[in-house]
């Protein structure tokens, strides 16, 4: 049996990776945790600023070795589906002082870690992320905005320390950044000039955040949040899927068509049915390609003025 797989039987991938960042205070961990069946992973001790009605099964990290421990924990798919790193500026902290501890070598005089020091924390985190994915777990990330200057602009980027940023974002389907805009929180997909974003969702480029609390801190809403984007998330997988299995129907169709041509009458009719189709990604420039191939197979004439094929003239 091959292992190679057309576009329209690759497996839907039922799992997303996100990142929410923005200012402290604003909300982002309760929206983490509106993941389905979502276990905290609290790094920075942020659990307490969740409104009780809000908080998921939480594992209170101190040391490296226990979230390596949790993380074991966390493989049965039923109980967990999200795993909700919160932060994962402090995650990496973390991974900084396990290495400290246990590899004295991997550190500078200072103390500070040292180019292999990172290098072993760089691989750390992408291991732990690779670790959760295989588990088939939704992975949801917390940070802290940062500004970083480029030239005269600042640029907001989520606080994720060093190289380590990239190895996240681009393991990421969701980035979003989180700010007030006025009187109203929103969480923004679309990357711009200002700060870094990421869509794969299918989302809106802005989305208002809902109040689930009310000034006094009672439970107003239901925190869903997250539930709406991993829906949006996979019908969009399941379109892409069923929409290239119809360009893959309809491609076919056309080649076998065209093969069939054996006659202007035949290419003339040919290009009417083109004109009939409800077309799928580049099928019209498939069709005219095919029928271009054939034609000239054929030896046949177009008539530019009439824009129809006849057969070769007789010698």
């Amino acid at each position: 049996m091959s292992l190679i797989r057309k576009p329209s039987e690759l497996q839907v991938k039922q799992t997303m990776t996100a990142l929410i960042y923005g200012q402290p205070g604003l909300g982002k961990s309760t929206i983490a945790c509106s993941a389905p069946a979502a276990v905290m992973f609290d790094f920075d001790g942020g659990v307490g600023r969740i409104n009780g009605a809000h908080q998921v099964p939480t594992v209170q990290v101190s040391s490296w070795e226990e979230a390596r421990q949790a993380l074991t924990e966390v493989k049965n798919p039923k109980e967990f589906q999200t795993i909700v790193i919160d932060t994962v500026g402090k995650m990496l902290s973390f991974m900084e002082d396990y290495i400290k501890r246990t590899d004295p070598k991997k550190c500078k005089a200072d103390g500070s870690l040292s180019l292999q020091g990172y290098g072993v924390r760089k691989q750390m985190f992408i291991n732990f992320i690779k670790e959760a994915n295989m588990m088939g777990k939704n992975v949801i990330f917390v940070a802290h905005e940062i500004e970083q200057k480029r030239g005269d602009e600042t640029i907001i980027r989520p606080e994720v320390g060093g190289s380590s940023a990239n190895d996240l974002i681009k393991e990421l389907d969701l980035v979003g950044y989180m700010e007030m805009y006025g009187n109203k929180r929103t969480i923004s997909f679309s990357p711009c000039e200002k700060y870094y974003a990421k869509n794969a969702c299918n989302m809106p480029g802005v989305v208002e955040v809902p109040t689930i609390v009310d000034e006094d801190g009672n439970p107003i809403g239901q925190n869903d949040f997250f539930m709406t984007v991993l829906s949006r998330y996979h019908e969009r997988l399941k379109h892409n899927i069923e929409q290239t299995a119809e360009f893959e129907a309809l491609t076919n169709e056309i080649r076998v068509n065209a093969a069939e041509i054996e006659n202007a009458d035949e290419a003339n009719k040919f290009v009417d049915w083109v004109k009939t189709l409800t077309h799928i990604y580049n099928t019209k420039a498939i069709a005219q390609s095919e029928l271009c191939r054939r034609v000239k197979e054929l030896g046949l004439v177009y008539d530019k003025i009439n824009k129809t094929y006849s057969d070769a003239p007789v010698a």
